[in-house]
């Protein structure tokens, strides 16, 4: 297997979790009733989903289109959950740039 392949495994994996840490975060904010908790679920979601593109776009055959959603996957999961998207942020950043740059 290429290495983009794994690194979107692995980043989908990580962002999975972050992204279910956000919706934690968001329904405990929710049951204390604090404003914007909603918006941290919402985010969160949006992480998962994120996550899921990522997963896919490593496992693409074609290297200029899985790079690119690798890459906008990356910049997607850090903007969607900020400090717990960064550690899949770099792995997508890499897969992409892998993927894009080289014929892995």
């Amino acid at each position: 297997m290429a290495k983009s392949f794994w690194l979107g495994i692995i980043g989908g994996i990580f962002g999975i979790i972050g992204g279910i840490l956000a919706i934690m975060i968001g329904g405990i904010g929710g049951a204390f009733d604090i404003s914007g908790s909603f918006t941290v679920f919402g985010l969160g979601l949006i992480a998962i989903l994120i996550s899921i593109i990522g997963m896919a776009a490593g496992a693409l055959s074609d290297q200029k289109i899985g790079g690119g959603i690798l890459l906008s996957a990356a910049i997607g999961i850090f903007i969607a959950i900020s400090l717990a998207g960064v550690l899949p942020a770099i792995l997508f950043l890499i897969g992409g740039l892998i993927k894009y740059i080289q014929n892995d």
